[in-house]
């Protein structure tokens, strides 16, 4: 059955959502009733008495262990602090949540450390039972106790997104060691529930919030699978299986966490990188660059099947690339500036001659699914959630009528250059002989582009050259990884390439991403710098929503607002997954709606 066929239609819920009313009427008081799972809208897709998940192999064996491959370094061992470049992998592996992803589903949580979970129909509240035998690695039992520490201390000293999420609670309390109850006050926020569920756990006997944000080279007590158990600052971190986990035997996690040890080696260059894997020095690697997936596997262990290439199509919003203006800065403070700049870039030269056109292009932020508004008119639904703001958005976004430029493909399209001088003329900037200047101050149109991988300097290379055209000069800066991320994290740039990846439930990490708070705090995903009311509006409208329609309405009229504010140049579409792996390596028949799971991956056994 798929995502949509389990939604449970409810009319007037919708409509009176479109309208920005609270349909009491259509919601009334149902009682609360206590669940093995919670699902974002609709029913979970997996009944209570389900023993594994449709994405994992029960009888994969036990043993062996997987090698990861990463590109940068770390500094800390905490990823849940602004502080420091974390091994993001401790999350899920060492920490878990109260609740676990069915990756099957576009937003469904089922029981983990809680065993289940309660809340109203309003989402006003939330009550998670902890399963008594969860156990942290050093044998404390997971306690409600430990649940309101974690809550407190991530609320307050955690990462921008947990500070955002968690201060929306107006009340929590432990009415017994085994049970913990979040209040919500009358915030209109449905995800909260789902959000909590998923926070991570740490142990108050073996956490010091004083020293809670610093970095550290001392692995967490969680109450995973997983121990860390070896560190080589900045070079690898090795983690080994814990044989008294607790919750092994749980249906979420029959058939995952089959290797006895995990090995994170970090590359600092993404070539070396490359060259350890085919030497067999790590087990797999996502690819992204596709010049190297068309002919980079041409070596002894791919030709000889050692090397196997998965090529996976998700059902989720395809990653896109984009070209991001910092709208800081002053040069990109007019909205004609950026528009005119999306039309110099010829996508379709960049395709050509760099990516063999395995790549496609959308102006959304959820490209390829059904929550993408780019090539559809706006629903009755959506007019009505825009219509305060219909002065911001363009009559060709909100019909579904626009498009990209298309180019002739040559690299010296005439349409789209004048089509850009013109919008810059109107923003105040004139040609002076080759060269494009301010009119009032003759001050040069010039940027840094900053680019950290192969791929992202071709791109900023060909696009340097199409910004030549229009007598605009960018300077193409490249970093290591380290030095990029520490200046995406502070805003330090003017324009540079990044990738959002989105869910068939994008919720409260909206704010994050683009909400006009988040513009000012170091640390989001705000890159760009957005402030616009009506990206704020319609982020709540979806998180308000309670059925599937009115929900897909909500996230088309977000993106129709992100389009129509030119914040980044649309780059490519990634359509698929590309994943090579060593053959000692085997997954799954069934592949998860999100695509590759390493958890749920084994060795393959040795002949006898």
């Amino acid at each position: 059955m798929t995502v949509c066929g389990r939604i449970r239609l409810r009319v007037l819920a919708c409509i009176a959502l479109a309208l920005g009313v609270t349909p009491l009427a259509a919601v009334g008081e149902a009682k609360a009733t206590e669940s093995h799972a919670l699902a974002m809208h609709g029913a979970p897709a997996l009944p209570p008495n389900f023993t594994h998940m449709p994405y994992a192999n029960p009888d994969a064996p036990k043993g062996g262990r997987l090698v990861w491959g990463l590109l940068g370094t770390f500094d800390s061992l905490n990823p849940l602090i602004v502080r420091g470049i974390a091994v993001q992998q401790i999350r899920g592996y060492v920490v878990e949540s109260l609740m676990a992803r069915g990756n099957d589903e576009a937003f469904t949580l089922y029981g983990l450390l809680a065993k289940s979970v309660e809340t109203d129909d309003a989402r006003s509240y939330v009550t998670f039972h902890l399963d008594p035998k969860a156990r942290f690695a050093d044998g404390k039992p997971v306690t409600a106790d430990d649940v309101l520490f974690s809550w407190e201390l991530l609320r307050d000293k955690g990462r921008p997104n947990h500070r955002q999420y968690y201060s929306k609670v107006a009340k929590a309390e432990a009415p017994d060691p085994l049970t913990v109850r979040f209040d919500f006050g009358g915030t209109s926020d449905r995800e909260l529930p789902l959000i909590l569920g998923l926070m991570p756990v740490l142990p108050r006997h073996a956490v010091d919030p004083a020293t809670f944000e610093e970095t550290t080279m001392t692995g967490p007590i969680g109450s995973g699978p997983y121990r860390v158990t070896a560190v080589k600052p900045g070079a690898s971190v090795t983690l080994t299986r814990n044989p008294d986990y607790w919750g092994r035997d749980l249906p979420v996690n029959r058939g995952l966490w089959n290797f006895d040890e995990m090995r994170l080696d970090f590359y600092r260059e993404s070539n070396g990188q490359f060259e350890a894997f085919k030497r067999g020095l790590y087990d797999f690697r996502v690819e992204h660059e596709p010049l190297r997936w068309h002919d980079g596997y041409d070596f002894a262990a791919a030709r000889s099947g050692e090397v196997i290439r998965d090529t996976i199509k998700t059902e989720m919003p395809q990653p896109s690339e984009f070209l991001v203006f910092n709208t800081r800065r002053p040069i990109f403070s007019d909205i004609r500036v950026r528009q005119a700049l999306t039309l110099l870039f010829d996508f379709e030269w960049v395709n050509r001659n760099y990516f063999f056109g395995l790549y496609a292009r959308s102006a959304g932020f959820f490209a390829g699914s059904e929550l993408s508004a780019y090539g559809r008119p706006a629903d009755d639904r959506e007019r009505e959630l825009l219509k305060p703001f219909t002065e911001r958005i363009p009559p060709d976004i909100l019909d579904g009528s626009f498009r990209l430029p298309v180019t002739d493909g040559s690299g010296r399209d005439r349409t789209t250059l004048r089509g850009a001088l013109k919008l810059l003329s109107e923003a105040g900037y004139e040609l002076d002989g080759a060269v494009l200047r301010q009119r009032a101050t003759k001050i040069p149109f010039t940027f840094e582009i900053l680019v950290t991988t192969r791929d992202q300097e071709r791109i900023a290379l060909a696009y340097q050259r199409d910004l030549k055209r229009a007598g605009i000069e960018a300077s193409v800066r490249a970093v290591d990884p380290v030095q990029f991320d520490q200046r995406r994290l502070s805003y330090e740039f003017d324009m540079l390439q990044n990738r959002w990846d989105q869910s068939l439930s994008p919720g409260n990490e909206q704010s994050f991403y683009f909400g006009s708070q988040a513009a000012d705090i170091p640390g989001t995903r705000n890159y760009m710098g957005a402030k616009e009311p009506a990206i704020d509006a319609l982020i709540a409208a979806l998180l308000e929503a309670r059925e599937h329609p009115a929900f897909v309405s909500a996230v088309r009229a977000l993106d129709r607002a992100l389009m129509s504010g030119f914040y980044a140049i649309p780059v490519i579409n990634v359509q698929e997954q590309w994943i090579a792996r060593w053959n000692r390596i085997e997954r799954p028949v069934a592949t998860a709606l999100t695509g590759y799971l390493p958890e749920t991956w084994w060795q393959k056994p040795e002949a006898k």
